[in-house]
């Protein structure tokens, strides 16, 4: 990983893009939430939280002091998400484990690094 990803103050965007099953459209509506996790050997870290646009996008910004401190210098974090319907979880995806953040990301002048998870398709 290069030193200018490891920026403290860099930020990062994670984005993952949610479709029906069944019938391929976006997923969209207030009622729908993404909530974005790095779990930890003991505990996991609440990264952030999107809603979903109208293209069933969800975008969720964060500096790298959300997955990496003192006590626990991952250099590669593992995410995970949960959507929720309702405040009810509908989706929750596969650990995804030592993100290596340089492999994957891509730089947005002045906003930082973007980490694309992919499209999902969900029951809706």
């Amino acid at each position: 990983m290069n030193k200018f990803s490891l920026d403290a103050e860099m930020m990062f965007e994670v984005t993952a893009r949610f479709i029906a099953r069944g019938t391929d459209a976006a997923v969209t509506g207030n009622e729908y939430l993404l909530r974005l996790f790095d779990k930890d050997i003991f505990d996991e870290d609440f990264v952030g939280e999107s809603m979903l646009d109208e293209n069933g996008c969800a975008k969720v910004s964060f500096r790298h002091k959300a997955f990496g401190d003192l006590a626990n210098l991952e250099a590669f974090p593992d995410f995970y998400f949960v959507v929720y319907k309702s405040k009810v979880p509908v989706f929750e995806s596969k650990l995804m484990k030592d993100i290596n953040l340089v492999s994957v990301e891509r730089y947005k002048k002045g906003e930082g690094e973007v980490i694309d998870l992919g499209t999902f398709l969900i029951d809706a």
